[in-house]
């Protein structure tokens, strides 16, 4: 798992800084999350492929979330793409996009499909053999989600020497793999788990940007192995945070210790900040394990 740091400051762009916007790789998926403004610049200039993003995830509708999403399009269509292209996003977002592109006819020439969102209680949105996608219902001045992306478990590994041992015909291997058990040449059943290894423990993301501290979604992000969590503020400007509906550092670490997850990355910083590890240093009074979001900085996990 694979996560790319494309934007990441609140509201304006700057000449050094840009907004909310980040693609995760995940089981030999490319997602977008958020589209703010200049992302088409940053997938270029960090050799993101356009043509591998098949799906699109917004969280809501504020300019700094989704304002270059009109952009990539035509520029995708200037491209010749071909493949489909989803969007996941709050209802309006379709009416919004349509609108630009027939006022400038500007219609792709590849499928352009939206799920509106309108749920105000956790969804799964994408599902195949591979990957589920759940909303996150965030509270924030309009309707927002983040999003939960879990791998599903994959197949168990043979234990090759214990399979010979076992004189197991290779027809079965498959079945072995998926988790059965199977007769074994002499016609004696051979349980799987004594000639099979557990897969590799399946990895989970979750996106929660905006949103003020909201306890709710704990249950939701539960034992994730990754959380980025908004951190708008510093302790100092805290009082702001119920009036904007953001978080501060503090709060970003309180729901990451309830919900128990292997690491928090603090994202979506005030432009007033200059120094980026005092964020680091607030949250870690709650919550050791932190690290720091940033323009172009990749985390593998």
């Amino acid at each position: 798992m694979k996560l790319n740091i494309l934007g990441c400051y609140s509201a304006t762009p700057r000449t050094f800084t840009n907004p909310t916007s980040q693609v995760l790789e995940i089981n030999n998926h490319l997602f977008l999350i958020d589209c703010g403004e200049g992302t088409q610049v940053q997938l270029r200039k960090h050799k993101i492929k356009f043509n591998r993003i098949k799906h699109i995830f917004i969280s809501h509708l504020h300019g700094d979330h989704f304002f270059g999403l009109v952009g990539l399009i035509s520029t995708m269509r200037l491209l010749t793409r071909e493949a489909d292209l989803h969007i996941h996003a709050p209802k309006g977002l379709k009416e919004v996009i349509t609108l630009q592109m027939k006022l400038s006819n500007s219609w792709t020439n590849f499928n352009l499909i939206f799920h509106e969102l309108n749920s105000l209680d956790s969804e799964l949105i994408f599902e195949d053999k591979k990957v589920e996608v759940y909303t996150i219902p965030l509270d924030h001045r309009v309707y927002t989600n983040g999003f939960l992306f879990k791998e599903k478990e994959g197949e168990r590994k043979l234990d090759m020497n214990a399979v010979l041992n076992a004189n197991i015909d290779v027809a079965y291997y498959r079945k072995l793999k998926q988790g059965f058990d199977v007769e074994n040449q002499a016609g004696k059943l051979i349980k799987n788990e004594t000639v099979t290894l557990a897969p590799e423990k399946s990895k989970s993301y979750a996106f929660c940007s905006d949103t003020a501290y909201k306890q709710a979604i704990v249950n939701i992000i539960k034992d994730v192995d990754v959380l980025y969590h908004e951190s708008t503020f510093l302790e100092q400007h805290a009082h702001l945070a119920p009036k904007t509906k953001h978080s501060t550092a503090k709060e970003a670490a309180s729901i990451a210790k309830q919900a128990n997850v292997g690491t928090l990355i603090l994202g979506h910083y005030s432009t007033r900040y200059d120094d980026l590890n005092v964020f680091k240093t607030e949250a870690q009074e709650v919550f050791e394990n932190i690290e720091l979001a940033d323009d172009g900085k990749t985390f593998e996990f």
